[in-house]
């Protein structure tokens, strides 16, 4: 079974910076089609003429919080591919919260962020594939990828929205699965730990000790590189996981294995 995305058109959200591009960067290396999505329009710009040396990779920007947004996004998708067969949410955001205050509405945040962008983006998509495939009898119709956190499985009471917010992702990926299999769509989500992205990067740099802390808590001994996360979604968005789905994988060195409550939260 091969693993090729290649000839593929693939819509990365959050790929400014971080996972995100990583996702991005790795798909196009692998010849896929990748349509870039974040609010950061500069960055994509940046990164867009640095990397696109085939035409293989486009930009959108735009707050896809808005309907109207993630519709011009897949029409953008549709007038520089003509088609769309993956879809990788990306688009995540870590705040910490305080489960005491009333007045705090990081929950709020973080399920609109996190989980609603996902949801509607998900299902204008996958009619997308599904309007695309007509008279297609057989084969995968379309895959989408969710990036969710080890954190939906943790208790660490100051990332309390966070970690509502993974968990209601990863029981929504099951719930499309199911919801989408009849029609051929493979939806799959990864759960990972910690990754060497550009938030982790900075929070190394003001807190020196805590590269250690994770490492000492992580069975393999090492924070992740963001590529090797971007080889496992390319696996889930691949042919050569054609009959998985409604799977979230886990991917953080054996952390979660051990990890206990005093561990550092990232």
């Amino acid at each position: 079974m091969s693993f090729s995305i290649e000839g593929k058109t693939a819509i990365v959200t959050g790929a400014a910076t971080g996972v995100g591009l990583a996702i991005a960067r790795h798909f196009a290396e692998k010849g896929a089609n990748v349509m870039l999505a974040d609010m950061d329009e500069e960055k994509l710009c940046k990164e867009c003429d640095k990397v696109d040396e085939d035409g293989n990779i486009k930009y959108f920007a735009g707050d896809l919080r808005e309907r109207l947004t993630m519709a011009n996004l897949l029409s953008a998708t549709l007038d520089s591919y003509d088609r769309v067969d993956i879809l990788i949410n990306g688009s995540r955001q870590v705040l910490p919260s305080d489960p005491l205050d009333p007045e705090d509405d990081t929950l709020d945040t973080m399920l609109s962020q996190n989980l609603s962008n996902a949801y509607r983006l998900s299902q204008m998509v996958a009619k997308r594939m599904i309007k695309q495939a007509e008279g297609q009898t057989e084969g995968q119709v379309g895959a989408i990828v969710n990036l969710s956190s080890i954190a939906a499985r943790r208790t660490h009471p100051n990332l309390l929205a966070y970690s509502v917010s993974c968990a209601a992702m990863d029981q929504m990926t099951r719930s499309f699965a199911v919801a989408l299999a009849p029609e051929r769509i493979r939806v799959n989500a990864v759960a990972f730990g910690s990754v060497m992205s550009t938030s982790l990067k900075q929070v190394l740099k003001e807190n020196k000790e805590l590269r250690s802390l994770i490492e000492a808590h992580t069975p393999l001994g090492r924070i992740a590189a963001a590529k090797e996360l971007a080889e496992t979604v390319q696996f889930l968005a691949s042919d050569g996981s054609g009959f998985m789905t409604g799977q979230v994988m886990t991917v953080d060195g054996g952390r979660s294995l051990l990890d206990p409550v005093a561990a550092p939260i990232h």
